[in-house]
C-alpha cells in the first residue's frame, strides 16, 4: 500500500505557502511607485507510473511552482507638483546607475542631489544624453545640471516701433550730443549687451529736421562705458523720411551704430536698427515707425542680446527632452532622457528597491528615445502607481488559502489511514 499522498500534500503546502508569500508581497506593495504585481504559475510534478490488471496508468505526485512572473501592465498615473516626477506611458524602463552597475526601473521619483545629479530616492542616477543646440553631444551618462548655464549673446539687432509727433517742429538749438535732451524732440532707451554679457544703455534721440516729413536720429551711449572722456558718445546716426500720410518712406543710415566698449569685450560692436518696413523696402510704411499727429511714444522695442544666465527651472516633454529656463529668460534643451526596452522583460532579475537587472534570458536592452521605436512616452509631473489590483489579490488569497487547507487535509487524512493500518494488529 503506497501512501505517497502525504508527499503530494506537502508539495501543495509548499507551493501554496509560496503563492501566499507572493500575494502578500503584492499587497504590501500596493502603494509602491512603479511596482509590478507578480503572478504565480503552477504545474504538476512528474507522474508515477503504475501497472495494474487493467494495464499501465499514472498517478500525479503533487504540484510545483514553475515561475513567479511580474505583470507589466500599465499602472494608473498620479499627478504631482514636481517636474522631476516622471512616468512612462507605455513600454520601457528608466535607466539608472550607481557604483555597482546599471539597473532598470519603472519608478520615476527623481530629485536633484547635492552634486546636481538627477537621482532616485536611493541615489541611483538617471541616465541620458547631454544636448547642445538640440543635438546629442556626449555619450550617455548621469543627468547633471551643475555645469549648465546660458552663455551671453551680443546684441546685433534692435527693432523699434515708434510714433513721432507730426506736429513737432525743429528745436531752435543745433544738435548737441552733450546736450541731447534740449536739442531733440523725443528719445527712447534700451539695454544692449556686449560679448561679455554686460548690459549698456543705448539711447536713440529723434530730432525734427528742416525738410518736411524728415527726422534725424542719433544713437548715444554713456561716455564712461567707452572711455570717451565725455558724458555721452555718439555712436551712430541717420534719417527717417515719411510720406504726407505719416507712413515711413525711407530709412537712411549715415553712420551705422558701432561701439568700442572699454571693459575688455570684443570691439567694435556693430548694431543694426530696424524701424519697420518702409515703402522703399516693399512694405506699407505703416508697420513700424510712423509719423502721426499726437504725442510721440514708443509702442514696441526689442533687441536680440542677453546676459549670461543661471538655471532656475526645468521642464520635460513627452519625448524626454529636458529644457532649462535660465535667469536671463533663455529657454533651451539641455538633456535627453534615455529609456530601454527588452525582448523579454519578464525574464529580468528583480533586485529590490523597484530595480531590475538584465539577464541572458531577458536579452540586451534596446536603448532609445521615449516615444520612438515602440518605447513609451514620458509624462512629467506624474508617477506611475502600483498595478496591484486589491480585489484580484483578495480573491487569489481566498483560493490559495482554501487550496492550502485542502492539502493539509490530505496529510491529516493520510495520517488517519496510516493509523488505521497500524491498528489492524490489535
Amino acid at each position: 500500500m503506497g501512501l505517497n499522498s502525504i508527499y503530494t500534500g506537502i508539495s501543495g503546502l509548499n507551493s501554496y505557502g509560496t503563492a501566499m508569500s507572493v500575494i502578500g508581497n503584492n499587497l504590501a506593495n500596493v502603494n509602491t511607485v512603479g511596482y509590478k504585481a507578480s503572478r504565480v504559475s503552477f504545474a504538476d510534478i512528474l507522474s508515477q507510473s503504475l501497472t495494474g490488471s487493467s494495464g499501465q496508468f499514472q498517478i500525479g505526485r503533487g504540484v510545483q511552482i514553475t515561475s513567479v512572473v511580474p505583470q507589466f501592465s500599465q499602472g494608473s498615473f498620479e499627478s504631482t507638483s514636481s517636474a522631476t516626477d516622471l512616468a512612462i506611458d507605455g513600454d520601457g524602463f528608466f535607466m539608472v546607475r550607481d557604483p555597482s552597475g546599471l539597473f532598470y526601473t519603472r519608478a520615476g521619483q527623481f530629485i536633484f542631489n547635492e552634486q546636481g545629479d538627477l537621482v532616485s530616492p536611493d541615489g541611483f542616477a538617471l541616465q541620458g544624453w547631454r544636448l547642445r543646440d538640440g543635438n546629442v553631444s556626449d555619450v550617455m551618462g548621469n543627468i547633471n545640471i551643475t555645469a549648465i548655464s546660458s552663455a551671453p549673446r551680443v546684441t546685433s539687432d534692435v527693432s523699434l516701433t515708434i510714433n513721432l509727433d507730426g506736429a513737432e517742429t525743429q528745436p531752435a538749438a543745433a544738435w548737441d550730443a552733450q546736450d541731447p535732451y534740449n536739442t531733440s524732440n523725443y528719445s527712447t532707451t534700451l539695454t544692449v549687451y556686449d560679448t561679455l554679457g554686460e548690459g549698456h544703455m543705448l539711447t536713440i534721440f529723434f530730432r525734427r529736421a528742416a525738410a518736411a516729413n524728415t527726422w534725424e536720429y542719433y544713437a548715444l551711449v554713456d561716455g564712461n562705458d567707452t572711455g570717451a572722456g565725455t558724458q555721452y558718445e555718439q555712436v551712430g546716426d541717420g534719417t527717417l523720411d515719411f510720406t504726407g500720410d505719416g507712413a515711413l518712406n525711407l530709412e537712411t543710415v549715415a553712420n551705422q551704430i558701432s561701439v568700442n566698449w572699454n571693459n575688455g569685450a570684443t570691439v567694435p560692436q556693430t548694431i543694426d536698427v530696424n524701424f519697420g518696413e518702409s515703402i522703399t523696402e516693399g512694405g506699407t510704411g505703416l508697420v513700424g515707425t510712423t509719423q502721426f499727429a499726437g504725442e510721440s511714444f514708443t509702442l514696441y522695442q526689442t533687441q536680440d542680446g542677453y546676459a549670461a544666465g543661471n538655471l532656475v527651472n526645468i521642464s520635460i516633454d513627452e519625448n524626454g527632452r529636458i529644457s532649462g529656463l535660465f535667469s536671463n529668460g533663455v529657454s533651451m534643451e539641455i538633456y535627453q532622457i534615455a529609456v530601454a526596452g527588452f525582448e523579454s522583460p519578464w525574464e529580468m532579475d528583480m533586485v529590490g528597491r523597484n530595480l531590475y537587472a538584465a539577464t541572458n534570458e531577458s536579452g540586451q536592452p534596446i536603448i532609445g528615445i521615449p516615444g520612438t521605436s515602440g518605447l513609451g512616452g514620458i509624462a512629467a509631473n506624474s508617477l506611475e502607481m502600483s498595478n496591484v489590483d486589491i480585489a484580484t489579490e483578495f480573491v487569489n488569497m481566498i483560493r490559495t488559502q482554501q487550496a492550502f487547507q485542502a492539502n493539509s487535509r490530505i496529510i491529516t487524512t493520510t495520517d488517519q489511514m496510516l493509523q488505521e493500518l497500524i491498528n489492524l494488529k490489535r
